[in-house]
């Protein structure tokens, strides 16, 4: 836990718990934490958590404060990742300091500059904010799957995204990975674009778990 922002650390591991896990109200003990402590108290006296009976549960305002630290912690790990190239547990490290300095118009700024990503480098659900809603056609992207792209844009595959593992390891036999430049050739009746000297044409779907750095 962060001993810098420990109330975000509990919101964030009480998001993760109650909202992703759909788990509700959970024993304070899955938190690591005692009825006593201090940063539970200052989170009941803001009013973002209730504590009934030994059960930890978040209030309305908590969980969209939640929310928020969420996005920006995983806004963070992806800046990280895809445009500062870090690696591991680096990515996660650095995210945690991160997150806690990105305020409203720098987060929708990073998210806007990354193309209003989905997923956090671990596959894991980024809430979307306010810029996502009509924001994901801006040409201030960093970051865009190949089924976005322009016939004749190029950049470098940032990363591969897919639930289907055999899908990945297809792509990557065929030279497509990361740090791969890659050059779009046209967009139907497939999309078609080229790696190394390999051409190569995939449907939508595939060309949506391409994610291509600019």
């Amino acid at each position: 836990m962060d001993n810098d922002y420990p109330g975000e650390e509990v919101l964030e591991s009480a998001w993760k718990l109650t909202v992703e896990a759909g788990l509700g109200a959970i024993p304070l003990e899955q938190l690591g934490l005692d009825r006593r402590s201090p940063v539970l108290q200052e989170l009941e006296d803001r009013g973002l958590v209730i504590i009934s009976k030994g059960l930890f549960s978040l209030t309305e305002a908590g969980t969209s404060s939640a929310r928020s630290i969420i996005r920006r912690h995983r806004l963070a790990e992806r800046l990280l990742s895809d445009v500062i190239d870090l690696k591991g547990a680096e990515v996660d490290q650095s995210a945690c300091r991160l997150e806690h300095i990105l305020y409203t118009e720098l987060e929708e700024k990073i998210c806007t500059l990354l193309g209003h990503p989905t997923l956090c480098p671990h596959g894991q659900p980024i809430p979307p904010g306010a810029c996502c809603t009509d924001g994901r056609d801006s040409d201030l992207r960093l970051i865009a799957t190949v089924a976005d792209l322009k016939a004749g844009q190029e950049g470098n595959v940032a990363y591969l995204h897919s639930e289907d593992g055999a899908r990945i390891q297809k792509l990557m036999a065929l030279g497509v990975f990361p740090g791969a430049a890659l050059r779009l050739l046209q967009r139907r009746p497939s999309f078609v674009f080229q790696v190394g000297h390999a051409q190569i044409a995939v449907d939508k779907e595939i060309a949506r778990s391409i994610f291509v750095r600019f």
